[in-house]
């Protein structure tokens, strides 16, 4: 097996059909960040079928941007793609406030492919209100 075929190939999210009807997809290092983005949006109990999946960052709607929050923040998503994104080594997750808007911040995930050793990182913005 390929890396390439390790790392998967699906619908791309968030599901839309391209012009000519059709539904594209993505595959390797696309899917994997897809997936990242799939964990960090969804909220457990969700999923009808899966229950625990997702991260939960939701319930931090309406909370402060401080240093204890961000900390909070970085453990439920360290927990979550430890359990649900298998295909890549995480080096470092940080959770910085944004520059420009106070209720914003920035989640900053450094990985690794397990299968080919090939870095990747995911900048998600998350809005606290």
């Amino acid at each position: 097996m390929s890396a390439l075929d390790y790392l998967g190939r699906g619908v791309v999210f968030p599901v839309r059909p391209a012009r000519d009807g059709t539904f594209p997809y993505a595959a390797g290092p696309d899917k994997v960040q897809q997936s990242l983005q799939i964990i960090l949006d969804t909220e457990p109990g969700e999923r009808v079928m899966r229950p625990t999946f997702g991260c939960g960052l939701r319930r931090y709607l309406m909370h402060p941007n401080t240093a204890a929050t961000r900390a909070l923040i970085r453990l439920d998503v360290e927990r979550a793609v430890a359990a649900w994104e298998r295909r890549i080594d995480v080096q470092a997750i940080d959770v910085l406030p944004h520059d420009d808007e106070p209720s914003r911040i920035d989640i900053h995930i450094q990985y690794v492919h397990v299968r080919d050793g090939r870095p990747g990182n995911l900048v998600f913005p998350f809005y606290l209100s």
